[in-house]
């Protein structure tokens, strides 16, 4: 019989954050119930914590040599994105610079609260659904592919959004509703066909992963 208090799958640092992300997923899922500010001052005050867990997730070695099974449909992805987004209205967007590659021609771009939370969100249900099973060494892959993906993607993603939000909630603002007609246009004229996957793929590539 294995004993739980040896496996780092069941550590207190693993436990911790499973239930830190539980949080964090279960208000994405129930953002259509969140005004938006609202929604913006408990991410303020669970994104830090999450930040903080995920760095004390154990180093570990993955079992199997494919990758791990994905649960996060681009249905659930877009609702999810859609509620966030409606919600945050002009507080949603906010500029970034990528610090890896800056150099003087380097210009902010345009990012989204609502983007990537969801691409948070969809990493970290992923893992979720998959240290679920109650299988060690699933649950030992989760592990180690959740802290890859922290430390490479969407660890970056969480400390940006920190930040956006910090200034939005402080500014004084008022959240205003976005132009929907614009954005309709926007999703019109963009080519969607393998985004999904493909946007993961670009991640990756960015980060050199």
């Amino acid at each position: 019989m294995m004993d739980k208090n040896n496996d780092p799958v069941y550590s207190p640092n693993v436990i911790e954050f499973v239930a830190v992300a539980n949080e964090y997923c279960k208000y994405l899922e129930h953002a259509s119930e969140i005004k938006g500010e609202e929604m913006l001052k408990i991410m303020q005050r669970i994104m830090p914590l999450l930040y903080l867990k995920a760095t004390l997730l154990p180093a570990l070695d993955p079992y199997f040599e494919e990758g791990n099974e994905k649960f996060v449909t681009e249905d659930t992805w877009r609702k999810i994105f859609e509620e966030l987004r409606q919600k945050l209205g002009t507080a949603d967007e906010f500029l970034e610079v990528n610090e890896n590659k800056f150099d003087e021609a380097s210009l902010p771009v345009k990012s989204g609260i609502s983007e990537n939370m969801t691409d948070i969100y969809q990493d970290i249900k992923d893992f979720l659904l998959l240290y679920q099973t109650g299988t060690v060494e699933v649950m030992n892959d989760a592990i180690w592919e959740c802290r890859n993906s922290f430390e490479g993607i969407w660890g970056q993603k969480l400390v940006n959004t920190i930040r956006a939000i910090h200034r939005f909630l402080y500014s004084g603002e008022e959240i205003g509703r976005i132009e929907t007609e614009e954005h309709e246009q926007d999703d019109e004229r963009r080519d969607t066909s393998e985004w999904f996957i493909s946007k993961r793929q670009q991640d990756y590539r960015r980060n050199g992963k």
